[in-house]
């Protein structure tokens, strides 16, 4: 079981203390108050030009406090570790908010522990820093000996232990500690004046032991081959064609096409309208399950709980094609009427908590993912998907494409370079007609309010039958 140390174990992060604090912030009125206490700390190495560019660490403590009174909310942060001053924050935040008299009872939480354990073998805060440039130079050195063409190599490497208490005036009180760890590589590589990148990234809600042997190998084989085999590819050709996305292509689509849209914030804001209203009614094709799941083992977008205390769950979106659920926040939630789904996030204790997605996913198919290829005549095989841009009003998007291959003939052909994918986040999902039986996730940070959060996104090979190709041939 993983526990919190000794710093927020101090008697002014006790039960009793902070509900004192609550009391004070609900001191004028107020609907519901709560506090979140955290301890962050993190160490990275960035290596570029065959030397350690830079190696940073840093400790950050302390607090947010929210009131919520009606339609309203109050909130203010401070580093403080005086119980007198953060009283006197409290206090100053409850007069901010004004006078109700009568709390509001509609609240709904769910008050109890998930049970999840995330297993962390090797805590990076016990790893000297020793060890861990030795990891960086060992990946810096082997992607150089990889070719010729290899250009340039950079190796960034990070680990956070996040530390988190969460009280209410619900009575709730919560404690959580996070490990993360991350390795990312980008390998550049140039024949003549063409210039092609490969980038992979290796990491989780997880220990030193992430990096073994076997993982780090495959990561660096992974950007390496990437990079160097666009080199040799010919222009993409441009149009509207079926396009095969493989399992490995990064669930980019899922998460952006869809998974911000479905977030209740948006929803009920105006902002994602293509989903309001719509729970039951068919939003996508009959072989499209979409699912955000917290409680995935050791994955990047897991917790125990989320930054509001609401223990972690699985949350079927979309099932068979019919809208299920959005993804709520206990704010969002009493608006509708119903429980947070435990996607009440937030970046730090500097920020409010807002509905965003954890590890998002179109759940696997029944098909073979090779036959999915050989059902295809002609077509774009998508093997790696870049960043992109997507309109939530609309659900239209522009996505870069990194690595692609023609389809000739049922079989996957010459790469291809250059191209990008514009559609309709919707009705792409209506489309799809072809599922396969494989999983991938590809994890990464997402961007939202100014606030960014460890998510993971994921998806099994898929054909959409007809979408516009943007190519340069």
């Amino acid at each position: 079981m993983i526990t919190l140390n000794s710093m927020l174990k101090n008697p002014i992060y006790t039960r009793e203390a902070l509900q004192k604090v609550v009391r004070e912030l609900l001191k004028k009125g107020g609907d519901f108050a709560e506090i979140f206490v955290e301890k962050s700390s993190l160490q990275s190495i960035s290596c570029e030009e065959n030397k350690i560019e830079s190696i940073a660490s840093g400790l950050d403590v302390g607090l947010g406090l929210r009131i919520v009174q009606g339609e309203e909310t109050y909130y203010a942060s401070t580093n403080s570790q005086d119980l007198a001053e953060i009283a006197a924050l409290a206090g100053n935040l409850s007069q901010a908010a004004g006078k109700r008299q009568v709390a509001d009872s509609s609240w709904k939480i769910v008050d109890k522990n998930s049970g999840l354990v995330h297993a962390i073998e090797r805590y990076p805060q016990g790893i000297g820093i020793t060890e861990k440039i030795t990891l960086v130079n060992r990946v810096n050195t082997t992607a150089w000996k990889k070719d010729p063409r290899i250009q340039q190599v950079q190796v960034g490497y990070g680990d956070r232990t996040k530390e988190i208490i969460i009280a209410n005036s619900l009575g709730l009180f919560r404690e959580e500690k996070r490990i993360y760890v991350i390795l990312i590589l980008n390998i550049v590589a140039q024949s003549g004046t063409i210039v092609q990148t490969g980038r992979e990234v290796l990491g989780g809600l997880s220990g030193f032991e992430k990096f073994n042997e076997e993982a780090v190998g495959a990561l660096i084989d992974k950007a390496t081959a990437r990079a160097l085999k666009m080199l040799d590819a010919r222009k993409a050709p441009s149009g509207k064609m079926p396009v095969v996305l493989d399992s490995e292509a990064g669930g980019t689509m899922i998460h952006e096409a869809i998974g911000h849209s479905l977030e209740a914030d948006a929803v009920q804001k105006g902002i994602s309208p293509v989903y309001k209203g719509k729970v039951g009614q068919k939003v996508a094709s009959p072989l499209i399950s979409v699912v955000d799941d917290a409680t995935l083992p050791n994955m990047r977008g897991s917790f125990s709980c989320d930054d509001e205390g609401t223990p972690a769950q699985r949350t079927v979106l979309v099932e068979k094609g019919i809208l299920k659920n959005y993804l709520y926040d206990l704010f969002t939630a009493r608006k509708d009427g119903t429980i947070s789904t435990g996607n009440g996030r937030r970046e730090s204790y500097h920020y409010k908590p807002v509905p965003r997605m954890t590890n998002t996913m179109i759940t696997p198919g029944e098909h073979d993912p090779k036959s999915i290829i050989k059902s295809t005549p002609k077509g774009l095989f998508v093997k790696k998907m870049g960043g992109g841009q997507v309109n939530t009003a609309t659900g239209d998007f522009v996505f870069e494409i990194v690595e692609a291959y023609e389809i000739v003939n049922g079989e996957q052909s010459q790469p291809v370079r250059g191209a990008i994918l514009t559609g309709n986040g919707p009705e792409v999902l209506k489309s799809i007609d072809m599922l396969g039986n494989d999983l991938n996730f590809e994890i990464g940070t997402c961007g939202k309010e100014g606030q960014h959060v460890p998510v993971g996104d994921g998806q099994p090979t898929l054909r959409i039958p007809e979408i516009i190709v943007g190519g340069t041939e």
